[in-house]
């Protein structure tokens, strides 16, 4: 015999009482509230109830046979829930939904509602055959859980609101810090400067005019920073580019040429002052000793990044160095120190003809 998943009223039911069929019986007998409907009489009522159903909703059986399952309805039963199940019903396919429901006493639970069609041998409708659950225990948990999720978005974005009107002034402040750095610098160099006109020597004269070389690199390094939408982070390689301009710049040879292969490093901002005045002590003397006596040229750089480390190359194309790897003075010194400071190293390289200096150092890939 072929297994059918409707089940069928026979012709021996009793649809008020179901009287004389097992099925009935174990309908009337289970703790689940089921009905069942009859949607060849007007308005589909209700022709069997089980006590569970009458438990749930506060109705007597009386009450309850030959009425509408819309009885159940009330004020606060989605309007959109209601129609899915006339849908349903209309098309005769089953739906699972949950529905507001309100008691007898007027009491509300959300209610698990199953519809199923049940089916003759031709598969023609008989009934309607619906299972109820009462399932607010769910749907208020649930409930909660929504309004504890929606209060902690809110918080969230509250407590992302302030951080960030935090991290702004933060960055206001910081910003502002970097402006008058700058313009203490400035101000430093110009007194140095006024200072350096009133001396004769020109070994004094040449010591001054270095040390004004640093302080314009480290004005540089906080104008950057002043400029910088990221207080964090600190663009070497553009800050190379601009200083190599600027020392060029600064010396008037416009017989020395720049070529420039650049792309952008970003260092923790911490470490731009070292790195800025380890790339100065290079530039600088790039200029004076691979372009001296007025000897014209090409002064080359190029910044990238590979595998966590970036280098930084100055090549000229002067004579070369006497000694490879060795710079005299007090450039030595701080490149040495400055580069340990920020975990860098300089390496000296024959060109054949010039120099070349690279500067490697770590950085986040």
């Amino acid at each position: 015999m072929e297994q059918r998943d409707d089940w069928h009223l026979t012709e021996a039911i009793k649809h008020d009482l179901g009287r004389g069929d097992p099925f009935a019986a174990a309908v009337r007998a289970t703790r689940m509230p089921m009905v069942i409907t009859d949607p060849a009489q007007a308005d589909n009522p209700i022709i069997f109830c089980n006590k569970a159903f009458q438990a749930l909703t506060g109705y007597e059986r009386e009450e309850i046979v030959g009425r509408n399952c819309r009885f159940l309805q009330g004020p606060g039963t989605d309007r959109q829930s209601v129609a899915r199940i006339k849908s349903a019903i209309d098309q005769g396919a089953n739906i699972e939904i949950d529905l507001l429901n309100y008691r007898k006493d007027g009491s509300t639970f959300w209610n698990a509602l199953y519809l199923s069609p049940v089916r003759d041998d031709a598969g023609n409708i008989q009934f309607f055959f619906a299972s109820q659950l009462d399932v607010s225990a769910r749907v208020d948990a649930q409930t909660e859980i929504h309004r504890r999720h929606d209060e902690i978005e809110r918080e969230v974005e509250r407590r992302t609101a302030e951080l960030n009107e935090a991290l702004e002034a933060k960055t206001l402040l910081l910003h502002e810090v970097d402006h008058r750095v700058k313009n203490n610098l400035t101000m430093i160099g110009s007194l140095l400067r006024l200072q350096a006109r009133t001396i004769n020597d020109p070994t004094i004269t040449a010591k001054i005019e270095a040390m004004l070389e640093r302080i314009d690199a480290l004005a540089t390094v906080h104008r950057r920073l002043y400029q910088s939408d990221d207080v964090s982070k600190f663009d070497v390689g553009a800050f190379t580019e601009n200083l190599v301009a600027d020392v060029v710049g600064s010396s008037g040879r416009d017989d020395i040429r720049t070529a420039t292969d650049i792309e952008p490093i970003e260092i923790p901002s911490g470490n731009a002052a070292a790195l800025g005045l380890v790339l100065n002590e290079i530039v600088t003397n790039a200029i004076k000793h691979g372009f001296a006596d007025g000897r014209p040229g090409t002064l080359s750089i190029s910044a990238r990044k590979s595998e966590g480390e970036a280098i930084i190359i100055i090549e000229d194309d002067g004579p070369g160095m006497s000694a490879v790897g060795t710079v005299d003075g007090l450039g030595q010194v701080l490149i040495k120190r400055l580069s340990r400071q920020v975990g860098a190293r300089a390496e000296w390289i024959s060109a054949n003809p010039g120099t070349q200096v690279r500067i490697i150092f770590p950085v986040e890939n």
